[in-house]
């Protein structure tokens, strides 16, 4: 049987593809950008309600080869297999080196209620986040750490920027995640869930050390980020009912968003697993 010819550089499809790095055509398609085998891998084995997340897979003929078993899952669940010559790739991807392999996925985010009524313990807020590298880094800390949910306020980057996808290293589609939704909205939903709202911030009056002394953090707790350069507004920490910091034992300035998020993260993931122990992903 002969080999398949690879899809026209002039084809709609590619074009389609090509469009969803911009956020209007994403928004208009609900369809994003998966490049590389581990974002492909993690978007062949989702599902966004009953359909299948990945819908169509470009592949270089060597990819194909190289993530053979990867191809096949994808086929399996029904997307499309477009193999492609890798200046078609280089044209849909938005990476300087792609890695031969690009998936169109659906939109994944669920409706905020739904995030409400399976009452999490741990959730990552991202308020005022403006830097797709920092969403995506903050979300992967926040998988990492066993949280429930992630939240984007409407004042957030939008969670399906490419670079946001890339920095996500697959975690995109391993925790619900709602977007859109307004920080007083957010604080309200969550506080009405049972979760105690804390705010991730440089002006805190109390320390992340005198949390754990003090073992709240083993309640459930959402913790809201702002953006790096500076900050959270005056009126988001106003919805908290506590605002804390990162103490600076060295002589460091201060700490990069996705570093103090990881921190903080990781502080209440001990407390609350603290009679049951953590997963290792350390091999024994």
């Amino acid at each position: 049987m002969a080999a398949p010819e690879p899809i026209s550089p002039r084809s709609p499809r590619v074009a389609a593809a090509k469009r969803l790095a911009r956020r209007n055509f994403r928004g208009k398609e609900h369809r994003f950008l998966a490049e590389g085998p581990q974002a492909v891998r993690e978007a062949a084995g989702h599902r966004s309600g009953a359909d299948p997340t990945l819908t169509e897979l470009f592949t270089t003929a060597e990819a194909a080869e190289r993530y053979a078993d990867l191809v096949a899952v994808a086929r399996a669940q029904g997307a499309r297999i477009h193999l492609a010559f890798d200046s078609v790739i280089a044209d849909i991807a938005t990476t300087v080196t792609p890695q031969g392999l690009v998936g169109v996925c659906r939109f994944l985010d669920r409706p905020f209620a739904e995030i409400l009524d399976a009452r999490p313990r741990l959730v990552a807020v991202l308020a005022h986040v403006r830097d797709p590298g920092n969403a995506g880094t903050v979300l992967r800390c926040a998988d990492a750490a066993g949280a429930d949910a992630v939240v984007l306020t409407d004042a957030s980057v939008d969670l399906y920027n490419p670079k946001a996808v890339r920095a996500s290293v697959g975690s995109l589609f391993h925790l619900p995640v709602a977007v859109g939704v307004p920080a007083p909205q957010a604080v309200d939903g969550l506080r009405g869930a049972g979760v105690r709202i804390v705010a991730a911030d440089g002006a805190g009056t109390r320390t992340l050390d005198t949390e754990l002394d003090d073992g709240v953090l083993g309640r459930p707790t959402a913790w809201i980020f702002g953006n790096e350069a500076w900050g959270l507004p005056e009126e988001t920490r106003a919805l908290a009912d506590e605002v804390v910091r990162v103490p600076i034992h060295g002589r460091a300035e201060s700490l990069n968003l996705a570093t103090a998020a990881a921190v903080c993260l990781y502080a209440s993931a001990r407390a609350q697993r603290a009679s049951g122990g953590c997963r290792s992903v350390t091999p024994s």
